[in-house]
């Protein structure tokens, strides 16, 4: 897992090494540009929305939707990438902050139609990944959701044969979503789809249940 001052340096180089990745249709990165679609097309469906994104990186997802019109939250804990996406998104409010210290107190009293994060929440363990989510929750307006674009596998199954075929490369340091561990671990007042975009990544949609 990368500190901030892995990801500091990684800024400059990060969106290149996505598109090899993606481009040869190789973990970690094969289908990152449908899961982006994906969620871009659902949040498109509407004008002048109020979103958040956890883990913005560059901004390639988010810097598109404030083109759009929305209006846009983020947090990212690198300052290089927080200055990349500043020049996409120069009326944005892009906050520095470590998702290791929860959420900052200047978000959790707002309402966001949707919150977004894509490739980010892997950094933590499942535990923490699904208590995040739910502290998001009471974040989203009535018809809110929350989009979840990441590495992510079907089953345990998929996960290890992936990990086997890219064994050189693997990172043991991450904690990949895996969608039947996942939804175990949300209560039963939360509602989880999931779609698999590419053999090693999908979208999740995490709702309140009615």
């Amino acid at each position: 897992m990368l500190n901030q001052k892995g990801f500091d340096l990684w800024a400059d180089g990060y969106d290149h090494s996505v598109q090899l990745s993606e481009e040869n249709d190789h973990y970690p990165f094969a289908g990152y540009k449908q899961i982006l679609n994906a969620i871009y097309n659902e949040i498109m469906t509407k004008e002048s929305l109020n979103i958040l994104d956890i883990g913005f990186g560059t901004g390639v997802l988010t810097g598109k939707l404030y083109d759009a019109g929305h209006r846009i939250t983020g947090l990212d804990f690198s300052d290089k990438m927080i200055q990349i996406a500043k020049e996409k998104m120069p009326n944005a409010t892009l906050i520095q902050w470590d998702l290791t210290n929860g959420f900052p107190d200047q978000i959790l009293t707002e309402k966001y139609d949707y919150i977004v994060s894509t490739y980010a929440l892997h950094h933590f363990t499942d535990a923490y990944k699904v208590q995040l989510l739910e502290q998001m929750l009471p974040m989203l307006t009535k018809e809110g959701k929350l989009l979840i674009g990441d590495v992510s596998f079907q089953t345990e199954e998929d996960h290890n044969r992936c990990r086997d075929r890219y064994k050189d490369v693997w990172d043991h340091d991450e904690f990949y979503f895996v969608v039947e561990g996942i939804k175990r671990r949300f209560s039963a007042n939360v509602h989880v789809d999931y779609e698999q975009i590419s053999h090693c990544g999908g979208v999740y949609v995490v709702t309140p249940q009615s």
